[in-house]
């Protein structure tokens, strides 16, 4: 062990690594003075990958990395690195590709790697406990095998490390250059399988754990909207209620957690991600749009209105940027600060709210969390307690809402989960697109502003105009970390939604300078597609260029739809081209696995049938009410712009001549239809695509 060792992670700006830097564990950030201990000492690494919010990364670390005699195997036979997934998302998802391929099993976080000196991989796994458990060996005997396994059989390690690392640069060849575009037979190849997912019960897809799955809910909504498939908006429609009504959802606060332990939506894990909620807010809105039914309407509006309150008024820094996440546990334990017993919520309410509450969330049946405590779900629809009550449905409806409220206001006294405050730029963008396009759908002025402080926010803290590069996270007036594929595909893409909110040729601007970065240094110009890391970014034993959408959308898939939309508004044909260039490359992985590459289908969607653009000119309140009765219709494939207060020289695309009537022009592509001034004909323009009627 090197004598001048000790734990370096106290200069961190990551809320996570902070955590571990009172550990006796000699924890070191990952970067060139702790890969070079490694090679100078010739030890393995003990690479740990966690998150603030991860209730297992704080198990482990209560077990191991604070007990002193753990901590002394680790420090006498690795170099121990601490990784902040969120911060450095390209060494997650290298050493996740290389759990899966040593163990073939999914992994998860933390995340515990044991590496070569040189970085490569030899054995993996998960969360081990301190002593053996759940049949997992013990992590402070585990230790000591490694340690000797790496002294005795050097040579195995290395023909392994060997194999690895081919098996790596195979799963990063995830393109290759293609001739043609898939055809539309893959979408609906995706959508089947999509369906036969669904669970029409309890919606979301799959079994228990249940994640939201974004994606796949707006593959189904845009089919909805496309070609009137009941059943597709019903599969979105019903997944997005279930969640609302389930205790995944924060009926006291708003915004939703990660996923659900269970099929029901019932337990989640209780941490709440700033990139789950900005999506969900974003399709509420869309199904609010959808939906014929009056109660789902209602539920969704709720549910978005709550959920964007709850970002506002918990998530947002001081400077307009959104926190990253809230944690799981509270004073020690998971759930703590959520969950109720029955006598916590009666002792709050009235007479008459508890027995709305007490049928409303499930209080009058068996404890569901840890057979306890109930987790507020709702499992008696309001309209049926005050049929039984006998009482009128508003009253009841205004009892509920006061029950909430106290019950809030309870809760708020309760040691609140620990907030991951460093701000990042792909989760703010997915956050920035949420708020303004349900501003958009629900008019709501305050969401725009929101989401437009939180962009100048990144363009001033987190954007370097003289290198015209990104930073990827910020906290305590420190912005650092070059920026991902993810960073500037997210944001470009919310930037398209602020300028159908609020056009400016500013804002167009800083769209392009992002285009321009994305071109120049992610692009894969080979086989199509976009890296996760630029050219100029550190080497690490894999760079992965992913296709897949995960729990954030695919990157790949967020840039070719973003670039082939700012091509339709800047009228540069260079942008769908680089688009076509990745879903040709991808071709392959989207007709092996169509479900798994949602975001790649819509991208793919807009390339076989692209969106309309709508250019709306005239006196301002007049063109603000066309747009408003736009908002209400489910157009999944229309880019509204308003150009009645923009200043500037506009790209030809939006440059038409103004006379100071409503003026509407519908363009797809190259074609256009001559200036509407009639709002009922442009909803019969919308009806039929254009590049039809010229072919």
């Amino acid at each position: 062990m090197n004598s001048t060792a000790r734990n370096t992670l106290s200069q961190s700006t990551s809320p996570y690594l902070l955590q571990h830097a009172t550990n006796p564990v000699f924890w070191q950030e990952w970067g060139p003075e702790a890969l070079a201990l490694a090679r100078a000492d010739d030890r393995p690494i003990l690479l740990s990958i966690g998150y603030s919010a991860c209730h297992w990364c704080h198990v482990m670390a209560h077990e191991s990395f604070e007990d002193e005699s753990i901590a002394a195997i680790m420090n006498e036979h690795f170099v121990n690195i601490k990784v902040d997934r969120e911060e450095r998302p390209d060494i997650d998802q290298i050493y996740q590709t290389a759990h899966a391929l040593l163990t073939q099993r999914s992994g998860g976080w933390p995340l515990t790697m044991f590496l070569s000196p040189d970085g490569r991989p030899f054995f993996g796994g998960t969360y081990f406990p301190k002593s053996a458990r759940y049949g997992l060996p013990g992590f402070g005997d585990l230790l000591l095998r490694v340690a000797r396994y790496f002294r005795e059989q050097r040579e195995d390690i290395d023909a392994q490390n060997q194999r690895m690392v081919e098996a790596l640069a195979r799963e990063a060849a995830t393109t290759q250059a293609g001739d043609a575009l898939p055809d539309a037979d893959v979408i609906e190849a995706g959508f089947r399988q999509v369906a036969q997912s669904f669970d029409p019960h309890w919606g979301g897809f799959g079994s228990a754990p249940k994640f939201p799955h974004p994606e796949r809910i707006e593959l189904c909504l845009r089919r909805y909207a496309s070609a009137g498939d009941a059943q597709a908006r019903d599969i979105a429609c019903l997944t997005l209620q279930r969640m609302c009504e389930g205790g995944i959802y924060d009926h006291l606060a708003g915004g939703f957690a990660r996923y659900s332990v269970d099929e029901e939506w019932t337990i989640p894990h209780f941490e709440k991600m700033l990139y789950d909620n900005g999506p969900l807010l974003r399709l509420l809105a869309d199904g609010f749009r959808a939906s014929d039914n009056t109660a789902q309407r209602q539920l969704f509006r709720s549910c978005a209105f709550d959920t964007a309150g709850w970002a506002l008024r918990e998530m947002r820094s001081p400077g307009g940027g959104f926190h990253s996440s809230l944690d799981a546990d509270a004073d020690g334990h998971e759930g703590r600060y959520t969950v109720w017993s029955r006598e916590q919520v009666r002792a709050v309410l009235n007479e008459d709210q508890w027995r709305i509450v007490e049928p409303h969330y499930g209080l009058d049946q068996p404890a569901n969390f840890e057979g306890q405590s109930w987790n507020l779900r709702i499992t008696q629809p309001l309209e049926e307690i005050a049929g039984q009550l006998r009482r009128n449905l508003s009253d009841c409806q205004a009892d509920l809402d006061a029950a909430k409220r106290a019950l809030f206001l309870e809760r708020e006294k309760r040691q609140r989960p620990g907030r991951d405050d460093k701000i990042l730029v792909s989760w703010n963008a997915l956050m920035i697109e949420g708020l303004a396009h349900a501003s958009r759908v629900f008019g709501q002025p305050q969401w725009l502003a929101a989401a437009r402080e939180a962009l100048e926010f990144i363009r001033t803290a987190m954007w370097d105009p003289e290198r015209q590069r990104l930073y990827a996270t910020h906290k305590d007036g420190v912005s650092h970390l070059n920026a991902y594929l993810d960073d500037y595909a997210f944001l470009l893409k919310a930037i398209l939604e602020i300028l159908q909110c609020d056009f400016r040729v500013a804002d167009l601007e800083f769209a392009k300078q992002l285009a321009a970065v994305l071109q120049e240094q992610f692009e894969d110009c080979a086989h199509g597609g976009w890296f996760f890391t630029a050219n100029d970014h550190e080497s690490l034993i894999q760079r992965p260029k992913p296709g897949f959408d995960n729990a954030t959308p695919s990157g790949n898939g967020v840039a070719a739809f973003a670039l082939r939309r700012l091509g339709q508004l800047t009228g540069d044909p260079t942008y769908a081209d680089a688009s076509d260039r990745a879903l040709r490359g991808f071709a392959r992985s989207i007709e092996q696995r169509p479900s798994a590459n949602g975001t790649l289908l819509m991208a793919l969607d807009e390339a076989l049938e692209p969106a309309q653009l709508l250019v709306l000119d005239g006196p301002p309140d007049e063109v603000a009410g066309w747009k408003s009765r736009l908002e209400a219709l489910p157009l999944h494939n229309l880019i509204i712009v308003n150009i009645s207060a923009a200043s500037g020289p506009l790209p030809p695309p939006l440059a038409h001549a103004r006379d100071g009537t409503v003026n509407a022009w519908l363009c797809q592509g190259v074609h256009c239809l001559p200036v509407i001034r009639d709002f009922s004909q442009l909803q019969a323009a919308l009806k039929t695509p254009i590049i039809s009627r010229f072919s």
